[in-house]
């Protein structure tokens, strides 16, 4: 793949990975980060808490089922680009509508194939994850101390407040649920509960888990206060996924979540940065992760039950087991490296809780589908 290169990859370091490009051709800047999932790899690209950051993805096989319009978390990618270690083959799938070269080319991202993604995933875990500049020009023409410079400028995600550029602008109403066989994705038609979903970046099939659980569900921009989110009378609220730095998206979500949990007594579940707005709003801290978790494949264990559940997870930050205050217990714990995987409240007379691992990805495939079964009963009760 050195001769003739059309894309490079720069690391601050002064690393330069050559490969082939595909996708749109220019330029950006971003946190590298690598993926370990053997499929999901359109999703991934859609998953607005991806903002930000290039995908390694560890698994060669990308590309080879194409792309199609069901499979979107999002109407467009929102990770900025792709790294690979083989070029995408021609899609054999019966769902494939578009390849994924075209689908990134039409969508303004920028991919790069035939990197050593071994030793470039070596280098993240080892050193942390870089500030990187990604590049696809056809005619091979790179200059490297100037991407050099363009990724040292890059201010990273630390204080980033990323949500507010991926949330809705408006709130909308959402009634769709998960796919089955055959008839594909269904109405929910007799939802038992009202919910309101705060988007810092939704997953669509969060939503869909939500709707699938019987929720009538409707979703808000993250900037919404606690009196927007109770104009909508809800029996329970929704904090979602989303991107960025979770004490930055803080600023304006803690307030909201802390008035919610003062003046109400209504259910909240949270995934993925929602869970770490709920644990700032109890009095908790999030850190910088040294390189994160990305995959499908991660053993998160259950404190309370002893059952392990394989995960999907999506995260560069963490929430810190150790500042978890009084009255509020650590529910689940990865079993890669121990890190606070969930959180709810010690009392029972309040449902409060939240994981860090995606539920709604399924890849055990059911393994975690209980928790939106949870926060259904919860409403119920309340």
């Amino acid at each position: 793949m050195t001769e003739h290169p059309t894309a490079c990859l720069v690391l601050t370091d002064g690393s330069v990975f050559y490969g082939h490009g595909f996708g749109a051709e220019g330029q950006t800047t971003a946190e590298l980060c690598f993926n370990t999932a053997m499929t999901g790899y359109q999703e991934i690209m859609t998953d607005p808490s991806y903002a930000g950051q290039v995908v390694t993805f560890t698994f060669p096989h990308i590309g080879n089922v194409g792309v199609n319009p069901d499979d979107d978390e999002n109407a467009t990618p929102v990770a900025e680009g792709m790294v690979v270690k083989w070029m995408p083959t021609e899609p054999s799938n019966w769902r494939t509508t578009q390849t994924l070269s075209s689908w990134l080319q039409t969508r303004n991202r920028i991919a790069i194939g035939g990197i050593d993604t071994r030793r470039l995933t070596r280098s993240v875990r080892q050193l942390g994850a870089p500030h990187v500049a990604l590049a696809h020009r056809q005619d091979g023409q790179f200059d490297i101390e100037t991407m050099v410079a363009a990724a040292r400028a890059f201010p990273g995600l630390e204080g980033l407040d990323l949500a507010k550029d991926v949330t809705c602008t408006q709130s909308y109403r959402w009634d769709e649920m998960r796919w089955a066989w055959p008839e594909g994705y269904q109405k929910q038609t007799n939802a038992k509960h009202k919910v309101v979903a705060v988007d810092y970046g939704a997953k669509r099939n969060i939503l869909r888990c939500l709707a699938s659980a019987g929720c009538d569900v409707m979703v808000l921009p993250a900037t919404a206060t606690a009196e927007d989110i109770l104009t909508h009378n809800p029996d329970g609220v929704f904090l979602s996924n989303g991107p960025g730095d979770p004490a930055a998206t803080g600023e304006y979500a803690v307030p909201m979540i802390k008035q919610l949990l003062n003046e109400t007594n209504l259910p909240i579940f949270g995934i993925c940065l929602g869970h770490q707005m709920l644990a700032l709003a109890l009095g908790a801290r999030t850190i910088k992760m040294n390189h994160g978790h990305h995959g499908a494949n991660h053993p998160v264990k259950d404190i309370r039950t002893g059952k392990v559940e394989i995960t999907s997870m999506n995260h560069g930050f963490a929430v810190d087991a150790a500042s978890l205050p009084t009255g509020v217990v650590e529910t689940h714990r990865s079993l890669f490296d121990g890190s606070n995987c969930g959180i709810s409240l010690a009392s029972d007379a309040r449902q409060v809780f939240s994981v860090q691992h995606h539920p709604e990805a399924s890849p055990g495939p059911q393994d975690s589908f209980y928790l939106f079964e949870n926060f259904a009963v919860a409403m119920a009760e309340s």
